[in-house]
């Protein structure tokens, strides 16, 4: 009995560790962008995100408001820059968070809202 609860406990405690670990490191910068009111504006934005070395992936819903940059595994981007980038496109920057999502996950997500 000992040895099943132990091996629970361990679980548990790998487990939670896992996702702090995940949630500190996450992978996708979400954006709220007021102003992107055409398919112009939303690829402007799209060009600008893909430019930083440190992009894997960019995301762009016109419909939602919303950009989502992936980091490079190793990489790390910088909110300030992102939203400076943003500003100095002619946008405001109305949000932003670090999410534990893939831009798969954020496109899925839009897509539901479609629904």
């Amino acid at each position: 009995m000992k040895s099943i609860a132990k091996f629970a406990l361990t679980t548990v405690t790998f487990t939670a560790l896992a996702l702090g670990v995940a949630a500190v490191h996450a992978e996708t910068v979400k954006i709220k962008v007021d102003g992107m009111v055409c398919a112009f504006c939303a690829g402007s934005i799209e060009k600008k995100m893909k430019a930083n070395k440190e992009t894997a992936e960019v995301f762009v819903s016109l419909e939602n408001k919303i950009v989502a940059v992936a980091q490079k595994p190793g990489q790390k981007l910088d909110d300030a820059k992102l939203k400076a980038q943003i500003a100095d496109a002619g946008y405001e920057v109305k949000g932003i968070e670090r999410v534990n999502a893939t831009i798969a996950d954020i496109r899925a997500e839009v897509k539901a809202k479609k629904s």
